[in-house]
């Protein structure tokens, strides 16, 4: 009897804390778009509607927050502008292989989906 109060209390206390984390990752979680400038780039700033990413094409944390997805941090905190830095690809190249390669499956899928410069890199 001990050991089954002892099994259900240990599942129900870490059934609390999962959604005690998950409820604190969701509050933290920009609602609104997300403006992405990496300082000195040739291209015009992206407006990333973070809400539609994550609530509405459901991408998980760690497709964009693949260092750190519990505890998320801006891009340009690994990658750089202008150079490789600790096996971190610029920050160009990391966008353009994640966002870009997404975006054209999503579209070969059907969905709608940004495939050219100009409609990401708005001015």
């Amino acid at each position: 009897m001990r050991v089954v109060f002892r099994s259900t209390f240990l599942s129900l206390a870490l059934l609390a804390v999962f959604l005690l984390v998950g409820v604190a990752q969701a509050a933290e979680a920009p609602k609104g778009p997300v403006v992405i400038k990496a300082d000195g780039a040739k291209m015009a700033p992206v407006t990333f509607p973070h809400a539609v990413h994550v609530d509405k094409v459901k991408v998980e944390c760690a497709k964009c927050h693949h260092k750190d997805a519990d505890n998320p941090k801006a891009c340009k905190t690994c990658h750089d502008i202008k150079e490789v830095k600790d096996k971190a690809p610029k920050i160009q190249d990391a966008f353009h292989k994640v966002c870009q390669t997404c975006h054209k499956e999503q579209a070969e899928k059907g969905a709608k989906a940004p495939t050219k410069c100009n409609e990401c890199h708005k001015k």
